[in-house]
């Protein structure tokens, strides 16, 4: 399955050769990545684009995610660690296109391979632990990538649109970083850059 290469090159990249190689060196995972989602997607024809999903996708999606939006900023209050963070549109403009991308490969190619293994609803699952284990060992965004891919892979499973989950997983990012200070998300690291 394409998806255990995806995986492999991302875990590779993020244990073994980011400590190694320098920062600019990013954009070669990032590119193989995206060349084997782009590769299944032209062999499946699933493009993640279905206009008639959209409608359905996008309540749906922004609902959760105001819920989900709601409680991180509660957290952040209540811990003391709200601030104000400059250029939040730039940031959140910086942060669709990442999101995309990270939504492209989890939904077209992850969840649609799980989902062959699995079943459809055991798949959804399997892939939100395969893309919360690509945020190891960063406690906090372990967890919110596996609950956030659990809720954005139910929805795409029945309603196949990439850009409701792809705002919502931007929206959140955002949040994240206005509601967390950078020791409790650990500066969104991952992999063997994660230090605690």
């Amino acid at each position: 399955m394409l998806s255990l290469l995806i995986v492999a090159i991302v875990l590779s990249y993020t244990w073994l050769f980011a400590p190694i190689v320098p920062r600019a060196a990013a954009a070669v995972p990032v590119v193989l990545v995206l060349a084997i989602a782009l590769f299944r997607a032209f062999k499946t024809c699933e493009w993640g684009f279905n206009r008639a999903a959209f409608l359905p996708a996008l309540p749906r999606t922004m609902a959760m995610t105001a819920v989900a939006a709601a409680a991180i900023g509660i957290a952040g209050w209540r811990a003391g660690t709200w601030h104000d963070a400059h250029n939040g549109w730039s940031r959140l403009a910086a942060l669709i296109p990442w999101a995309l991308g990270q939504q492209f490969v989890l939904q077209t190619s992850l969840l649609r391979d799980a989902q062959r293994a699995a079943g459809r609803s055991a798949g959804i699952v399997v892939a939100a632990a395969a893309f919360a284990a690509l945020h190891a060992p960063n406690p906090l965004l372990t967890a919110a990538t596996f609950v956030g891919a659990i809720a954005w892979c139910w929805v795409y499973d029945r309603h196949p649109h990439l850009v409701p989950p792809t705002l919502s997983h931007a929206i959140l990012t955002l949040v994240i970083l206005y509601a967390l200070d950078n020791d409790a998300i650990g500066g969104l690291r991952v992999g063997a850059a994660y230090r605690r």
